[in-house]
């Protein structure tokens, strides 16, 4: 089964339309995402990056239609524009990983983005957050306090410098061998590149 490293975050727009069909895809596909949540945020700050810049409106305009647009086009919807940036977006990525290491990670980024984007509810915020932890039986002080915790703030940098070092500069990104996939409607690229040339 080939492997290909994931690398997104929680606050990344057009990843939802990723995290919403990877699991399908990846069936579908025989292949193996390694989850990687990063600070896609200090990445583009970096590089001076605005994603939805304010004096832009018609370009703005256009990328949430678009979300909307791809996301039925597979066969699922959103509801924008949802809350933007996150307020809570580094809180949001370690819980992502504390729950990749716990077995629970994958169904929370899941809910996390579904809620985002079909409800509106901002990630790692009341009362979202509290409502995800109950439906996946968990204790909401202990995984924030958790995730808070200098293991999951190392992983977390660590992801984010790997990253930088595969030469990641947005999210979803896929990562296969040497080469570099950037966007959702890349990942089928990805996959074929697994299959046909490694």
């Amino acid at each position: 089964m080939k492997n290909i490293d994931f690398y997104f975050s929680i606050g990344s727009t057009y990843t939802y339309l990723t995290i919403t069909r990877i699991l399908d895809v990846e069936k579908k596909h025989g292949v193996k995402f390694n989850w990687k949540p990063f600070s896609v945020r200090v990445i583009m700050k970096e590089m001076n990056n605005i994603p939805f810049p304010k004096d832009k409106k018609n370009k703005v305009d256009y990328m949430w239609r678009d979300i909307e647009r791809r996301a039925e086009r597979y066969g699922f919807f959103a509801k924008t524009p949802v809350p933007y940036p996150l307020s809570e977006f580094d809180l949001a990525n370690k819980l992502a990983i504390l729950g990749l290491k716990e077995g629970w990670g994958i169904d929370y980024v899941r809910l996390t983005y579904k809620r985002w984007f079909q409800q509106g509810k901002e990630p790692a915020t009341e009362p979202n957050i509290s409502e995800i932890c109950s439906e996946l039986k968990l204790d909401k002080e202990k995984v924030i306090l958790n995730a808070n915790s200098k293991e999951i703030e190392k992983e977390y940098l660590v992801n984010t410098d790997n990253a930088r070092n595969n030469k990641v500069f947005g999210s979803p990104s896929f990562i296969v061998g040497n080469e570099i996939f950037w966007g959702d409607d890349r990942m089928e690229d990805a996959i074929s590149w697994s299959k046909n040339n490694v």
